[in-house]
């Protein structure tokens, strides 16, 4: 993400640089005829603000350096910092303090004339366009344009010279300027009304209108409009279905939020570019084939669309679902934004700040239901995928894409993301300082990145030539004729894997599994939603009663079913390695891909299933299920070159980002995986070894740790940590949780007694086990016990207090802070809510020896038995957990009123029965998960034999200490 420059801040510093400029620009808009005085006003002040905010964004480091450097030497002598501030504006603001910085920033001048020179030249072609379409646009616009009133240039980054679309709102109405030939615009605009008239029902999609010269053109302004009502609501979701099928034959991508706009009922994708997206063969991970054969058709799936809401990865957007579905409002992570700390005063610095995320254009209601209208995506995605097929089997298709062959698209071979960060980089003030060996970092990144990502240019001319077009200020374009498939890239480059591109993507398309696509719709839906414990506003699935009959050959009969499916969806190759694409919980977020190594919702968790069905099955408490040994063998083997590879990396010196320290996501969820794989007898004898090779990497990975809970962050390795000592005799383990739990004793908030710790999302600290205090309170007081070190106990103590500020009394239930409105509601899940903080009070007295743990497991018991019952059946937030808590509080003699053990085993069974495995959001999608899918319900049914000893999976680190 491009740092967001506080223009203000620096306005006089860069006016000595602008201002030139700008006269230069009004006397070239003065020679174009029919332009008049008053709309090249709008143009030069236009123009000017661009280049404010370009400069202040490439510029502001080095003049809080230059600030502070001048404070430092005493150049600056007013009495105040305020006053010394503006002094230095004053100073900044002279053409000979940029001069003197010639010497020591050598590239300075030329990379700033550059961008004023590109800019200003845009703002000219602009301004000539203006003059001679104005008939054009009176189509556009429904009659003559009149006087330009208002011009915003950068409406997306700028490319080709500093070009960039503008918005333009004149007498006669609003217009869209895009210095480029929309020639494919009207190729699709054409194609959609082809299909409209075949197709059974009501095609909601469109674009814009246009007109378009050789090398720009003008769009349709397209206002955006809330829905008036349901059936409007209904067609939009139902259009956004139709977009789906339709970019998966055209092989779109790049369609963010911005990209697309919400008018009442009618998704107007706004920008299609970047149709006829070329498919590069995946790149070999070393994680095994089936792993690649996984990524390869996540590749190829609608996903790639950029529709469907999913979570960025990059470091300026991690978390934020930035696709044209998604960016729910409520749903985005506070995003971290470069820029100027302390402005006004000699003190400034550079420094970051959370801030909200954007809010797009791209819903049809102010508060999007998009769990309630998915359905209509599905079923707009089923119904127009049936009639392209028809229209394919009629032979008619081809010759209806014929006209794009002749049209120039774009191809966006990286992230603008990691753009615009390789560009910060190189207008950092050391950078600016000494140039090359900026270049050559920005290089190796760059070259680094096309040996892991298959999209991405490796010849060195073209690596260079981005790296040129990041120093102008330009991020990199490329765009090529459909029909060769070979792109013009910056400085002049060509590069891309030639042929039509039309009929690679027919072909591609032809050959789709429509069963993986639909699946992927189905799944994906959990992206957009940040708190895994979301729940939509359905009828419970808890019967009123039980069917009764053999709880025992039920309970074998669904575990074996979902054990069997789970087997049955594996994707397996011949070298033994194994791979399953579902919904995946990640730091980031969720996001659809090949499972990871993680326990939460990957591999480890598998692992973990798979090895306790077969101790049953041995134990006689489980019906075998048929190669279910050699999922296992194949699953530790796909995890072994996981841990394999990054140790490669690690002894070649490469720097990868630490993996998270956490006990169901990260380093700590592994390590117990391993522990317990090898206490079943069941690791290949390495177990013990593996583990300690993880617990390596958790120095790194708690130093760099910010997020602190138990399931991503550091209080999640402590009891992992504190088994791996115990089993393997060697102190140090012990020694790093104590590192672990050194670091989350500094960083929590102490306040009143209470202790809570900061988070992205919830500054002033949340409650629960999974993200909040009670998770953490509880590593911390299993760190006293093992270590006898009472400052562990101390924090556990305010963690519990702050839990215990959170009960509320009338509710009888304790307060979920999630975003939810006054922070009133409550929650009863095991990842927010009475049934994490009832198992975590339950592990530290079994016995209920206090008479506290006693009344607070009656109270979390009754909380779990009134709300969470009957809406999922997964562990993370469903029925798997409340069973445990209920199942435990009832042997305790604190469960509630009228229930008893197989009385609750038997209202699971018939919801299972009568409903189906569901998972919450993903209630139609398979999600083999051990906490958010149905691993879990399957691990829970086995622990439900009365001689099961399998420890539990919602406490992390159990069963071995």
């Amino acid at each position: 993400m491009a740092p967001v420059a506080d223009a203000e801040n620096f306005d006089a510093s860069l006016g000595c640089l602008i201002s030139p400029a700008m006269g230069g620009l009004a006397t070239r808009l003065a020679s174009i005829e029919g332009l008049r005085a008053g709309e090249r006003a709008v143009v030069v002040e236009a123009t000017r603000e661009a280049l404010r905010d370009v400069l202040h964004a490439k510029l502001g480091r080095l003049l809080v350096l230059e600030l502070n450097a001048a404070r430092v030497t005493g150049r600056l002598r007013a009495a105040t910092a305020g006053d010394r501030w503006r002094e230095f504006l004053e100073i900044s603001s002279r053409r000979a303090f940029w001069d003197d910085l010639s010497e020591h920033y050598p590239p300075l001048h030329a990379r700033v004339e550059t961008i004023l020179d590109n800019r200003c030249a845009a703002s000219v072609a602009l301004a000539r366009h203006w003059v001679r379409d104005r008939e054009h646009l009176s189509a556009l616009l429904g009659g003559p344009p009149g006087a330009m009133l208002e011009l915003r240039f950068g409406a997306g980054d700028s490319h080709r010279g500093g070009r960039t679309v503008a918005m333009i709102r004149a007498e006669g109405g609003r217009t869209v300027y895009k210095p480029r030939s929309l020639a494919v615009d009207a190729a699709l605009a054409d194609f959609i009304a082809f299909v409209a008239e075949r197709h059974a029902g009501a095609v909601t999609m469109r674009v814009p209108r246009s007109w378009s010269g050789a090398d720009h053109g003008w769009v349709e302004f397209i206002e955006h409009r809330h829905a008036r009502d349901d059936g409007e609501l209904r067609g939009f979701y139902r259009g956004i279905g139709h977009w789906l099928a339709l970019m998966r034959l055209l092989a779109g991508s790049d369609l963010h939020a911005e990209n697309l706009i919400a008018h009442g009922g009618e998704p107007v994708v706004v920008d299609c570019e970047t149709l006829f997206t070329p498919v590069f063969a995946p790149r070999v991970s070393d994680y095994g084939q089936a792993q690649d054969r996984a990524a390869g058709l996540v590749a190829r799936t609608v996903l790639n669309v950029g529709l469907l809401p999913g979570r960025g990865v990059g470091l300026g957007w991690r978390g934020i679902d930035s696709s044209a579905l998604g960016m729910l409002p409520g749903q985005q992570p506070m995003v971290a934004q470069p820029g100027i700390l302390s402005a006004g005063s000699d003190q400034a610095r550079i420094g970051t700040t959370l801030v909200a995320a954007p809010v797009a254009r791209n819903h049809p209601s102010e508060h999007p239901a998009l769990a309630q209208y998915w359905p209509e995506v599905l079923a707009g995605f089923d119904a127009m995928t049936a009639t392209l097929q028809r229209l394919d089997r009629d032979g008619v298709l081809r010759a209806r894409l014929e006209p794009f062959a002749a049209c120039h698209t774009r191809v966006v071979p990286r992230a603008t993301e990691v753009y615009a960060e390789v560009g910060r980089m190189l207008w950092h003030p050391v950078s600016l300082h000494d140039p090359e060996p900026a270049r050559q970092r920005a290089f190796e990144l760059l070259r680094k990145m096309a040996g892991n990502v298959a999209t991405a240019p490796d010849d060195p001319a073209v690596v260079h030539a981005e790296i040129m077009d990041l120093e102008e200020g330009d991020i990199p374009f490329f765009a090529g004729c459909v029909g060769e498939g070979v792109y013009s890239g910056p400085g002049g480059t060509r590069w891309g894997p030639g042929g039509n591109l039309v009929d690679q993507s027919l072909a591609h398309w032809r050959t789709a599994d429509f069963g993986l696509e639909r699946g992927v719709i189905q799944a994906s839906l959990v992206s957009a939603y940040i708190n895994d414990g979301w729940m939509p506003d359905e009828a419970s699935m808890l019967p009123e009663r039980g069917r009764g009959g053999d709880l025992d050959a039920r309970r074998r009969r669904q575990a074996a079913s979902i054990v069997q499916a789970m087997a049955d969806r594996s994707i397996r190759a011949g070298d033994g390695s194994i791979a399953w694409i579902a919904p995946v919980l990640d730091p980031t977020g969720w996001s659809v891909q090949p499972l990871q190594q993680d326990l939460y919702s990957g591999m480890s968790g598998l692992a973990v299933l798979a090895g306790a069905y077969l101790q049953e099955v041995a134990g006689g408490r489980a019906d075998p299920v048929a190669g279910l040994d050699a999922v296992l063998d194949d699953t530790l083997r796909t995890l072994g070159l996981f841990e394999a590879k990054r140790e490669r990396l690690q002894r070649q010196g490469l720097k990868v980002r630490p993996l998270p320290p956490g006990g169901y996501i990260g380093l700590g969820s592994q390590i117990w995986t391993h522990l317990l794989l090898a206490q079943w007898g069941l690791d290949g004898g390495r177990g013990i070894e593996r583990a300690e090779a993880l617990a390596a990497q958790l120095p790194v990975s708690i130093a760099a740790d910010e997020v602190h809970d138990l399931l991503s962050g550091a209080a999640g390795a402590i009891v992992p940590l504190i088994a791996l000592a115990e089993i393997s005799g060697d102190s140090r383990h012990l020694g790093l949780a104590r590192e672990a739990g050194d670091r989350l004793c500094a960083h929590a908030v102490r306040r009143d007694g209470r202790a809570w710790w900061v988070h992205g999302q919830w500054p002033e600290g949340v409650g629960g086990f999974a993200h909040g205090v009670t998770g953490i309170g509880w590593a911390l007081q299993r760190l006293a016990r093992a270590t006898g070190e009472e400052r562990y106990a101390e924090v556990a103590a305010g963690a519990f207090a702050f839990e215990d500020a959170l009960f509320d009394a009338t509710e009888r239930n304790w307060r979920d802070l999630r975003n939810l409105e006054g922070g009133t509601g409550t929650a009863a899940a095991w990842c927010h809510g009475s049934v994490g903080i009832g198992l975590a009070h339950l592990d530290l007295d079994p016995a209920l020896a206090d008479g506290r743990t006693r009344a607070l497991v009656r109270d979390a018991a009754l909380a779990t038995h009134r709300l969470g019952l009957g809406w999922n059946h997964c562990a993370c937030h469903g029925d798997a957990s409340a069973w445990e808590l209920l199942d435990r509080a009832i042997a305790a003699g604190e469960g509630p009123d009228g229930m008893h053990r197989d009385r609750l085993l038997d209202l699971l069974l018939t919801s299972l029965e009568e409903h189906g495995p569901s998972c919450g959001l993903a209630r139609d999608a398979f999600v083999p998960g051990l906490l958010p899918g149905v691993g879990g319900v399957a691990y829970q049914l086995l622990r439900a034999h009365p001689d099961s000893r399998l420890p539990t999976i919602l406490t992390p680190g159990g069963g071995l200490v």
